[in-house]
């Protein structure tokens, strides 16, 4: 536990999008960004707008906003900043080092990827196996929409290349044991490929500790620009042969998969970021204190609404799939959104897997919290969900 305490207030005060009524309770669609962030990026294009290698000022300018960008990731991912690939989201980074990975696969190898995945890292996986006849199966969800270990360990065996996998969902907000997923996966011979998209925003990231091969999340959740982060271990990455230009880098090597010019506005905004969360005491402070938010939703919300998986904030991130008795999922997110309330209704928050194993019969609300949130903005949504 942090001795940190969160000045919630000061934090609020670096959002110009936080100083209206309106309550932004839909993080897990993207969260809102700080001032500092939006203006080092302007400060970017205004002063550094080049391209690495030339012999000038504005040059070197850009130079030292990517080598920035790659300690600031790494000192946030718990790697070497050798093996930080940054790419244009998650998701075309998953569908690009996933056909890296896969060169020298063989027809009827098999990929097994967990129903709590939101579908940016089952697609890949999907159409790579339409494309060279690999096989994909799911890994099931326990009744409270945690990831089945034991289906895991039965599904596993000699051809399993990889095993993929959320670290928390985006939808329900379970939170997934992935250094036991990888040890699993490792004791086949199976690559550990992690999405840590949604877990990111809200826990410390050590890839060390949690010994996955690959690792793919997107600062947008966390207050950053729009881009795609993905850690890969050194030993894996030096085998890959990339998908390039190639008279472009490849050093370090995690530059190897980094295709085009880079957005170095948004690097530099994604350093600013690194720099905010890191002014507020880390990721371990904001988890304490956003793990107090979703105690006191859990233990107020009325009887009238159902919260689906995991029924404490033990094995679960302050994100929740709700529905009210009798109020279609997309009148809630409507009425609540006239109230000053940001929540969002959708059928399957594109966890299409997890879908199939939830049971209401169109839409559901999901309402997520984050650091600069407030308890007396959880108050009022619970107030206003009573009445409904």
């Amino acid at each position: 536990m942090s001795t940190t305490v969160l000045d919630v207030q000061a934090v609020r005060r670096r959002f110009s999008s936080l100083q209206g009524d309106f309550v932004f309770l839909d993080a897990p669609g993207g969260s809102q960004v700080p001032d500092e962030v939006g203006d080092a990026i302007a400060r970017c294009l205004r002063e550094a707008s080049a391209n690495i290698g030339a012999p000038y000022e504005t040059s070197r300018r850009v130079q030292q906003i990517l080598d920035t960008a790659r300690d600031d990731a790494g000192r946030f991912l718990g790697c070497s900043s050798d093996d930080v690939i940054f790419g244009t989201n998650m998701t075309t980074l998953d569908f690009m080092l996933s056909r890296t990975a896969s060169r020298d696969w063989k027809e009827g190898d098999r990929i097994l990827v967990s129903r709590l995945d939101h579908d940016g890292g089952v697609a890949p996986w999907v159409e790579l196996a339409a494309d060279r006849g690999f096989e994909v199966d799911w890994i099931d969800v326990t009744d409270d929409l945690r990831l089945d270990l034991d289906d895991l360990a039965a599904k596993l065996d000699d051809r399993v290349r990889v095993v993929a996998c959320v670290i928390a969902s985006n939808a329900v907000g379970s939170i997934t044991d992935v250094k036991r997923v990888a040890e699993l996966a490792h004791d086949a011979g199976a690559l550990a490929w992690v999405d840590a998209v949604h877990y990111a925003a809200h826990e410390p990231l050590d890839v060390q500790a949690l010994d996955c091969d690959v690792l793919l999340c997107s600062p947008y959740k966390y207050c950053g620009p729009h881009l795609g982060l993905a850690y890969g271990k050194h030993e894996l990455l030096e085998s890959w042969r990339p998908y390039k230009a190639r008279p472009a880098g490849t050093t370090p090597v995690g530059r190897k998969f980094e295709t085009g010019t880079a957005p170095y506005e948004l690097l530099a905004g994604f350093s600013a970021t690194i720099a905010y969360l890191e002014s507020l005491g880390g990721m371990s402070v904001l988890r304490d204190y956003e793990r107090e938010l979703g105690r006191r939703f859990m233990e107020t919300v009325p009887d009238s609404v159902t919260i689906y998986g995991v029924p404490t904030m033990e094995g679960r991130v302050p994100t929740f799939l709700i529905n009210v008795d009798g109020v279609p999922a997309t009148d809630v997110a409507t009425t609540m959104a006239e109230r000053g309330y940001g929540v969002w209704a959708h059928d399957s928050w594109y966890s299409v897997g997890l879908r199939e194993k939830l049971p209401y019969p169109q839409d559901a609300v999901r309402v997520g919290f984050i650091h600069y949130n407030t308890v007396d903005e959880v108050d009022g949504f619970v107030s206003e969900l009573a009445k409904l």
